[in-house]
């Protein structure tokens, strides 16, 4: 019976700490996880279905190391924005999870040595886009200077992920890499679309967001932007008619969502509808691939 009981014991506390590990990362599995794995898997493209899940860990591990170190800078923010998260949760001590930091760089790369030199390259880059980013203080920085920090972190999120996904994996095809291109330039000129559901916390931090700094035009360049990039992105991955009007259509429903609903509830349901159309968009170099040049 004691035998029984210090196994259940052990079972329960593993189960804590991993939700606890899933809790820091949720909100991010939308926005990263979910639209990266899509992009390696269309764009490398996907080698075989037993890539798929160690991709996705890669992936993951990574995103936790960000969002530990994103969290712990300032947690009274998740008060306001994600009261869920395990800092404002009490979940876990601030430095508990300081620790928990500084520690996870390490199986980050060490896992990353296990495929090759160029995705070890990919995650060291991407574990100092993190410190510059959080301990350096470009995340309360200018708006622009946020948005292009944000590019690169998803190119090496991008680069790391289609390399393991992929059949080679040292070298990125032609394909791969003007998917990252287009995915840096997506990311810098619109991933303020996650900026408006948090404004509440962001103000209260202090953060320069383009929603805070410039609130009558962060809305109307976002449906700008995604107008353009749903058109472009048609015409550099060759879709048909009735495939480009589908996409099209789909960018022009998210920007006027943006545009015409704009408390902080709806703003979390736009945020939902970006990332479908973020996500068919990584998913457009497979279209590319097997049917506009096959």
């Amino acid at each position: 019976m004691s035998k029984l009981k210090a196994v259940s014991s052990l079972l329960s506390l593993v189960g804590y700490h991993g939700w606890t590990l899933f809790l820091f990362t949720k909100s991010d599995i939308k926005t990263i996880l979910i639209p990266i794995t899509c992009l390696a898997a269309a764009s490398a493209p996907l080698a075989s279905y037993s890539r798929l899940l160690p991709t996705m860990f890669w992936i993951w591990i990574h995103l936790l190391q960000l969002d530990v170190s994103n969290q712990t800078l300032a947690p009274g923010e998740d008060i306001y924005n994600k009261s869920y998260r395990p800092l404002p949760a009490k979940r876990i001590s601030l430095r508990a999870a300081l620790i928990l930091r500084w520690v996870l760089p390490l199986p980050c790369l060490a896992w990353s040595t296990s495929y090759s030199k160029e995705v070890l390259c990919a995650s060291f880059v991407l574990c100092a886009l993190t410190y510059i980013y959080d301990e350096m203080g470009f995340a309360a920085g200018h708006w622009a200077g946020k948005n292009i920090m944000n590019a690169m972190g998803y190119a090496c999120f991008e680069i790391g992920a289609c390399l393991i996904i992929g059949n080679d994996i040292h070298f990125l095809d032609y394909i791969s890499l003007v998917s990252v291109l287009c995915s840096i330039d997506i990311v810098a000129t619109t991933i303020q679309a996650q900026d408006f559901k948090d404004i509440i916390g962001d103000a209260a931090v202090g953060r320069r967001t383009l929603p805070l700094i410039h609130p009558s035009i962060a809305r109307p360049t976002l449906v700008l932007m995604l107008a353009i990039w749903s058109i472009g992105l048609s015409k550099i991955w060759g879709l048909d008619k009735n495939a480009a009007v589908a996409f099209n259509l789909l960018g022009l429903a998210v920007g006027v969502s943006f545009a015409a609903k704009n408390t902080v509830e709806e703003d979390q349901r736009n945020y939902y509808l970006y990332n479908v159309w973020l996500s068919l968009a990584h998913l457009l170099p497979a279209y590319y691939r097997f049917v506009a040049i096959s």
